[in-house]
């Protein structure tokens, strides 16, 4: 109760980079409280306790949007009036990101190893999967975008049947995200080490700052999407239980949320190209 007291929709809507701090706070807690007590799981109890932190917040925030499409008359607006929601909902998964990459980088080895085990494997199966095909920027594109459309949709079913069930899915990619962001970090550390000797606190935050920008020059619309997927079917699952279905209003609210999977995934579609052509401009 007490983590679900320091902030409310309505405030993090006003001030959505407050929600940096909050995501961060959830994230570290969790992190501290799985190795203490669930040492042997840890890397999974992790995600579930930021999760259980985060859910008060994610419910009264659908219940807030759901109340708001029934108010909504211009269906041009729909994005627009959700959008505020959506930042803060984005500075919350970067506050995870951001907790997740540090503790990483920070803590010992062997304790990264415990609290980042699945992650970890994760990471490798990914990585095994890519360099096994070898294939064309076009089929890459292709794939990128429909694994990504599986997320979406897994945002959609979770919040559908569980309310605000989409934050476990988006709570465990940050923790992925996290755990690379973390390894790239420590690499790049370990090559300066062998070729100019001891790193010092400004190449930490060098690299964390690479890192993180590595991820969110596509990420960002890509978490976005997953979002505004989420906020659809939470706010069809909300009505749901408040409404019945034959009502004119849960006609309305039906309407705009098949608006918002679209907004998605049209967002996908521009997050895929941007994964494929721009990023590795950069990096």
């Amino acid at each position: 109760m007490a983590l679900e007291s320091i902030i409310n929709p309505a405030k993090a809507a006003q001030h959505p980079s407050r929600m940096l701090f909050i995501g961060f706070l959830y994230a570290s807690i969790a992190l501290f409280l799985s190795t203490w007590i669930f040492r042997s799981h840890a890397s999974l109890i992790m995600v579930f306790l930021t999760v259980i932190a985060s859910i008060p917040f994610m419910y009264k925030t659908l219940k807030m949007e759901e109340k708001l499409d029934i108010k909504l008359k211009k269906e041009s607006k729909i994005l627009k009036e959700h959008a505020r929601v959506i930042k803060a909902l984005l500075y919350l998964f970067g506050g995870y990101v951001l907790a997740f990459s540090l503790w990483f980088i920070v803590l010992p080895s062997g304790m990264v190893q415990s609290l980042f085990s699945a992650q970890l494997d994760t990471i490798s199966a990914i990585n095994n999967q890519i360099s096994g095909n070898v294939v064309n920027s076009g089929s890459i594109l292709l794939q990128i975008f429909f694994n990504n459309f599986k997320v979406m949709l897994f945002c959609l079913f979770f919040s559908f049947f569980y309310g605000a069930g989409a934050i476990f899915i988006l709570t465990w990619n940050a923790s992925v995200i996290g755990a690379a962001i973390g390894s790239f970090v420590k690499e790049k550390l370990a090559a300066l080490a062998l070729s100019a000797g001891s790193a010092n606190i400004f190449h930490y935050f060098q690299f964390l700052s690479l890192g993180l920008a590595r991820y969110a020059i596509h990420g960002i619309p890509e978490i976005a999407a997953y979002f505004v997927a989420g906020l659809a079917g939470g706010i069809i699952s909300v009505a749901m239980v408040n409404r019945d279905l034959d009502s004119p209003k849960f006609h309305i609210i039906l309407k705009d949320a098949l608006e918002l999977v679209l907004i998605a995934i049209l967002i996908l579609v521009v997050a895929a190209f941007m994964e494929v052509y721009l990023t590795p401009v950069f990096f």
